[in-house]
């Protein structure tokens, strides 16, 4: 039995399990429910012990139950499940982990977990050696091969002196893919597992003097987005990074921090060879100064000489021939074209002819200017295969994109 939602509304439950990152919880609730969700927190009684009722109650505007024998009236311990569109559990624990994968229904989170028809996004939090033991990894693939999306941990800062993965992701992050999931349920399969992934973000700076450069407007949060999403989807995923906003790292993403085209080019080449897919997200400048001035150039110097421009390289091309000439294995190539139409040609035959002379495998064109595509949270636009298959990209956040493109790259990708 399912109960549909009310009004436009989106009904979330947020679990919370008795771990240290409980306090994390508080703001993925605010983030959720100032982005118009209906969120009902249903903690651990250890939860509680991290972070009281009163305080989940507040922010949340519900009331905060953790056992099946409160509002019996109501069955909760089965409606709650019944009527959610989404179940994000944040943090879990190891213990919340093995009760869901075994079936226990001990208290209402887990009686939730068992009655819940929609997606259910678990993200873990724990020590290190917790994470990497046999019984958890177990659990974890028992889970996701139900369906569940049990999201990758951090790495970085743990309790105490230790450092390690465990570490939840930011909060951010968590509501993001939670979002994700409320628009397209199955956006997170598991099918990137053992495989790796380059991508490439941000805009390149070309310097024109120790304090000037040559930029452009990309924020980086599209090649973000591709290595968040590719990420929780199993992969092994390498980010160079250009110039970009102050985005967080995506958990589990290695990053590379690289400023010109040269140094993407560089590192692109250094990181692709054996990659099962490589994606050039970046926006890379096409010209360069041809000579960098030393010195600042000053209001007061005479009038400067003219800006000497000179190509930079065509890393995207450059990829696709190094594979035709079996100088690179990697499988799948993806590219994508920032375009303007104008009187004569429209943004979408702009990209077809990109495609055709830049020979990648897929092509991913966005309509760029009047707020479209860079700076901002949301895209669009079309995904083109050099099979000749074609398809719109609706309006939609950047991490939905970033599905979008998987789902086309994974059956590309060779068996293992």
């Amino acid at each position: 039995m399912t109960t549909a939602r009310t009004g436009d509304r989106s009904r979330v439950v947020l679990g919370v399990s008795g771990g240290i990152a409980a306090y994390k919880a508080c703001e993925v609730l605010r983030r959720l429910t100032e982005s118009g969700h209906e969120v009902r927190v249903v903690p651990t009684e250890a939860a509680l012990r991290f972070v009281g009722a009163a305080t989940f109650e507040a922010l949340s505007g519900q009331p905060v139950r953790t056992g099946v024998f409160a509002d019996v009236d109501q069955v909760q311990h089965v409606r709650l499940g019944q009527e959610a569109d989404l179940v994000v559990v944040a943090p879990a624990t190891a213990d919340l982990l093995a009760r869901a994968a075994h079936g226990q229904a001990d208290d209402l989170l887990t009686s939730t977990l068992l009655t819940a028809r929609c997606p259910v996004l678990m993200v873990p939090a724990m020590h290190t050696e917790m994470w990497e033991h046999p019984a958890t990894r177990d659990n974890v693939a028992l889970l996701r091969s139900r369906g569940v999306v049990v999201a990758e941990p951090d790495s970085g800062r743990l309790t105490g002196a230790d450092t390690g993965k465990g570490r939840l992701p930011d909060p951010a992050e968590i509501v993001d893919l939670a979002r994700l999931l409320l628009t397209e349920p199955k956006a997170l399969p598991f099918d990137l597992a053992g495989r790796r992934v380059v991508i490439s973000a941000g805009g390149t700076r070309e310097p024109l003097d120790p304090v000037r450069y040559l930029g452009n407007r990309s924020s980086g949060r599209q090649g973000y987005a591709l290595a968040r999403v590719a990420a929780h989807r199993g992969a092994d995923v390498t980010l160079v990074s250009a110039h970009t906003a102050d985005l967080a790292v995506p958990a589990g993403v290695r990053v590379e921090r690289v400023g010109t085209a040269e140094e993407l080019r560089s590192a692109m080449l250094a990181a692709a060879d054996g990659a099962d897919a490589v994606v050039m997200a970046a926006a890379v400048a096409d010209f360069r100064p041809e000579s960098l001035v030393q010195h600042k150039i000053k209001k007061s110097d005479r009038d400067p000489e003219p800006l000497k421009l000179t190509r930079n390289p065509d890393i995207l091309a450059e990829l696709v021939e190094a594979r035709r000439a079996g100088r690179l294995r990697v499988p799948v190539i993806v590219g994508f074209a920032a375009e303007t139409g104008d009187p004569d040609t429209t943004v979408l035959d702009y990209g077809r002819a990109k495609l055709a002379r830049k020979g990648c495998d897929l092509l991913v064109v966005n309509a760029v200017g009047d707020g479209q595509a860079f700076e901002v949270e949301d895209n669009a636009g079309w995904l083109l295969a050099a099979d000749g298959a074609e398809r719109p990209i609706p309006h939609g956040a950047k991490s939905l994109l970033a599905s979008t493109l998987w789902d086309a790259v994974s059956p590309r990708l060779e068996p293992k």
